[in-house]
């Protein structure tokens, strides 16, 4: 039960963003006791989970106090929100988890950054990421980022931190971007909804995106808050549409050879199956035809990227070894011409083919438990890849074709770590995934937070 003497009583750690926005407009709470309250809390906590690199107390309580002063206090007032290290945010250095990167203080909010803010929420710190976003584990030589479910396990990657600060209810809403999966991996590791939309969707600015394959979206514990939080970003209010009775298909098998599921993963999508079964859907075994070629390309794609985005003031001499390996396998990627445009297009026609005689797409999101929660940033690059394809060969293919995906909790293997499922779509479904995921926590509902000590 909650303190009554608490300013911030049923709205501290723990709270829905759609909860305290609504208290904070209504003059139930204020912006002040809800974001005091979570830093309190993080100040206790996060030493166990590691995801803040960053944690902007006195900046987040001033700006707490602006939101109180507003007349309009927006739709995400007094939220307090977590912004991953890749993004700027004005007066904080973005470290991208790297000793290589510019200690410079940013001058200005990334556009997504400023739509939250404009939208009442409060920045209470950056999250903790892997060298320049590139690996699916989150340390930095600072700290290791773990799933609040189990700390021996990792909490995934890239948007690591992000994942954990919400799974161990630090922050109802947090930022991550998603190039490879970077979204839908922490989510599955902590077990949270995880939404990376398709292309068009949310800002970038220059020097950023991948390649065209990294999106901005949302990490949270509930359908609600993703879509309220993305629908800031979006700059557009995202629905949750009911989605009638759709066809889903259904598939296990992994793209890349080398990494099948384990029994723990496809028991879960099965779990999954039957919940959209008894919601009233269609379901049929279904697979995508997937080239040989696409994983040649995923690769490509993967270090290419990497290296079209790195920073301008970079001082390489600094990058990790798996990291500096991996700028030069990209480098050469670019000039062998791997990095096809016309290969990718040939996928994503492909891909946008699948959904003519169904809607949906139902896959795991990791073959596997979670990577250990160990200091992969001293290992090497062959490790880092080969674990990396092995734990998460579903999600970058739908990355490669810009249709929108969707991390949901299914439950927890017996091995203690959550289980995911991802929900893809075709371009412009992210309220019909939005909707699904919705009828999902209604028929297999899901925890929240794990119980933590």
């Amino acid at each position: 039960m909650s303190d009554p003497s608490d300013p911030a009583a049923g709205f501290g750690p723990g709270a829905t963003a759609a909860d305290i926005a609504d208290a904070v407009r209504a003059g139930r709470v204020t912006a002040r006791a809800v974001v005091a309250a979570h830093l309190a809390y993080i100040d206790r906590v996060d030493p166990t989970y590691g995801a803040f690199r960053r944690v902007r107390a006195a900046e987040a309580l001033d700006e707490a106090d602006e939101v109180d002063r507003r007349a309009d206090r927006g739709p995400l007032a007094g939220v307090p929100v977590a912004i991953k290290d890749h993004v700027d945010v004005t007066g904080e250095v973005r470290a991208d988890g790297s000793l290589a990167t510019s200690r410079q203080p940013a001058t200005e909010d990334h556009p997504l950054v400023a739509r939250w803010r404009a939208a009442g929420a409060v920045v209470v710190g950056l999250t903790r990421v892997p060298e320049l976003c590139v690996f699916p584990t989150s340390d930095d030589p600072e700290g290791i980022a773990r799933s609040p479910w189990d700390l021996r396990y990792s909490a995934g990657g890239s948007s690591g931190g992000a994942a954990a600060a919400v799974a161990a209810k630090m922050v109802p809403l947090a930022h991550g971007s998603d190039g490879m999966g970077s979204i839908r991996i922490p989510a599955a590791c902590c077990g949270l909804v995880g939404l990376k939309p398709g292309a068009g969707v949310t800002p970038h600015v220059d020097g950023e995106g991948w390649l065209g394959l990294s999106e901005h979206g949302v990490l949270a514990t509930t359908v609600t808050d993703a879509a309220l939080g993305l629908g800031v970003m979006a700059g557009t209010p995202i629905g949750i549409t009911a989605p009638g009775r759709l066809r889903i298909a259904l598939s296990s098998r992994s793209p890349v050879v080398f990494a099948p599921p384990d029994a723990e993963t496809v028991r879960a999508l099965h779990r999954v199956g039957r919940a959209l079964a008894a919601a009233g859907h269609d379901t049929v075994g279904r697979h995508p035809k997937i080239p040989a070629s696409l994983q040649t390309l995923a690769g490509a794609y993967w270090t290419g990227a990497t290296a079209s985005d790195v920073p301008a003031n970079l001082d390489e001499s600094k990058l990790q070894p798996r990291t500096r390996k991996h700028v030069e396998l990209g480098r050469r990627a670019l000039r062998a011409g791997l990095v096809s445009e016309n290969g990718r297009d040939r996928w994503r026609q492909r891909a946008v083919a699948f959904f003519e005689d169904v809607d949906l797409l139902v896959t795991p999101v990791l073959a596997r438990a979670p990577l250990r929660a160990e200091a992969w940033s001293t290992k090497s690059w062959w490790a880092n890849a080969q674990l990396s394809s092995r734990l998460a060969p579903y999600p970058g293919m739908w990355n490669l074709a810009s249709l929108p995906a969707l991390a949901v909790p299914a439950g927890v293997r017996n091995d203690g770590a959550p289980a995911s499922v991802q929900l893809v779509g075709p371009p412009g479904s992210e309220d019909r995934l939005l909707g699904v995921a919705a009828q999902l926590a209604e028929v297999l509902p899901w925890s929240r937070h794990p119980e933590l000590t």
